[in-house]
């Protein structure tokens, strides 16, 4: 988002807990169990993952939302793994209130008046 440290220090750690929300796409359908028990938190590596907020997609089997606060080294992941699924494909679509919208890998865009001055009011 920028090559500004303090800033990315601010999005970026944990002891913040600002939203990062993600799509993940899993190898096999993801069951209601899973969902439930990821959300409440569950245990990776010695460490408690935070209740975060987990939704299925409409209209699709393997494929949920996950909003996290905590932001674990490859948490995502290993929440999967410990419950036998393999991530496919894991796309942050947002942090904080910016959006990232259809933003491929490399691209960027400047941020709007609102949200810059959401993200500094947030920052703070």
């Amino acid at each position: 988002m920028t090559n500004h440290g303090e800033i990315i220090n601010k999005i970026g750690n944990s002891k913040f807990e600002h939203e990062k929300e993600y799509i993940v796409t899993l190898n096999l359908p993801v069951r209601t169990a899973f969902l439930k028990e990821i959300s409440e938190g569950i245990e990776i590596q010695g460490v408690k993952t935070k209740p975060c907020v987990v939704s299925r997609e409409p209209n699709s089997k393997r494929i949920f939302r996950i909003t996290l606060t905590q932001g674990l080294n490859r948490q995502i992941r290993r929440m999967c793994n410990a419950f036998d699924y393999q991530v496919i494909k894991l796309q942050r679509i947002r942090v904080m209130n910016i959006r990232l919208d259809k933003l491929k890998i490399g691209e960027w865009r400047d941020l709007t008046e609102e949200e810059l001055t959401t993200l500094f009011a947030q920052l703070n």
